[in-house]
């Protein structure tokens, strides 16, 4: 729990909204990495985010970093939440944490049992919420990183070469098991990757999951939300992290038994990544690249949950998933003529 006396008196010096009202925490959300509370005082309404308390010194260097991200979407045409103020002061609270804006909106992770209505049955309202999530990430890779002072958020140079050499690493440090087809998507990877690239702000673990949209039609993006893994490096990356998992058709059961959404309808990856291309000005021509490079990093991520899973029903559900994705990934790579 927060001390929220001491809260509230860091709040009233840092010259915050609703000093001398009583100050109220509602747990909202967390794990393992950060926890989220809604904090109400008076009319006032913010959410702080901070490590559990017996997370790991190093945590903190993981909040500053999206503090730092959510501070430069300041001024932006990203949808965002509001960066209010940060604390790296222990005595506060025991934990470096930041403030934000109160988000007033909806997460797609609670439509595992159908899309909240308009949309569950407006299929041209349901379409935008499909764009809207491509335009977040569109529009993010448009940022002026260095303008915003990220020059030192990520390394763009040799990010390809990293990313095979660090998850690569990540895989055999976890190993269980071998995976058919891993060989072949890695040393596809490091014989195709781009020569040249404009780097970019990165969300790094783009999906339905990590946004949030504001209620009633039109769709619209109310927020993007965690920043756990935000850099500066290939946005395509995130395009193609979002599409790795469209279904060709759209209208198949598949599309209807993705992991917590239905995507029955929705538009295709094709049109998708046509709105992105228009959006972003980027071209999306070496696209497999990066789905490969997609289907091959998230199926190393899944992997250590898996290996990790003990008696967690959600992670030992990774276990037949993994070995998909990177048959996946090798196939096509082997079936993409692409070269950079």
């Amino acid at each position: 729990m927060i001390d929220t006396a001491r809260l509230a008196d860091w709040m009233d010096a840092a010259g915050l909204p609703g000093k001398g009202e009583p100050l109220e925490a509602r747990f909202l959300s967390g794990g393992t990495q950060n926890e989220i509370y809604l904090l109400t005082r008076g009319e006032e309404q913010s959410v702080i985010r901070l490590p559990p308390e017996n997370a790991p010194a190093d945590r903190d260097k993981g909040i500053l970093r999206e503090w730092r991200i959510t501070a430069a979407l300041d001024g932006t045409d990203v949808p965002h939440t509001p960066a209010i103020a940060v604390c790296t002061d222990h005595s506060v609270i025991g934990r470096t944490f930041y403030l934000m804006g109160y988000v007033d909106g909806w997460s797609p992770m609670g439509a595992r049992n159908g899309w909240p209505a308009p949309f569950d049955t407006d299929a041209e309202a349901r379409n935008g919420l499909a764009y809207q999530l491509a335009e977040g990430i569109a529009l993010l890779s448009k940022v002026d990183w260095r303008a915003k002072g990220l020059h030192d958020l990520g390394r763009p140079d040799g990010f390809h070469d990293r990313q095979v050499a660090r998850w690569t690493s990540f895989f055999e440090h976890n190993k269980g098991r071998e995976l058919d087809g891993m060989d072949v998507a890695t040393n596809w990877l490091r014989e195709n990757k781009p020569l040249d690239f404009i780097p970019g702000l990165m969300h790094g673990d783009y999906q339905f999951a990590n946004v949030m949209f504001k209620h009633g039609k039109p769709a619209q993006l109310a927020a993007l939300i965690d920043w756990e893994m935000g850099t500066v490096g290939d946005p395509k990356l995130d395009l193609a992290w979002m599409v790795q998992g469209w279904p060709e058709d759209m209208h198949s059961p598949a599309a209807a038994n993705t992991s917590y959404v239905n995507l029955t309808g929705m538009p295709t990856r094709e049109q998708l990544v046509a709105h992105y291309a228009e959006v972003s000005g980027r071209q999306v021509d070496d696209l497999d690249y990066y789905l490969v490079l997609a289907k091959w990093k998230l199926a190393i991520v899944l992997e250590r949950g898996f290996q990790r899973a003990g008696d967690d029903i959600k992670l030992q559900s990774f276990g037949p998933i993994v070995p998909k994705l990177m048959r996946e990934a090798a196939e096509l790579a082997e079936s993409t003529e692409y070269k950079s």
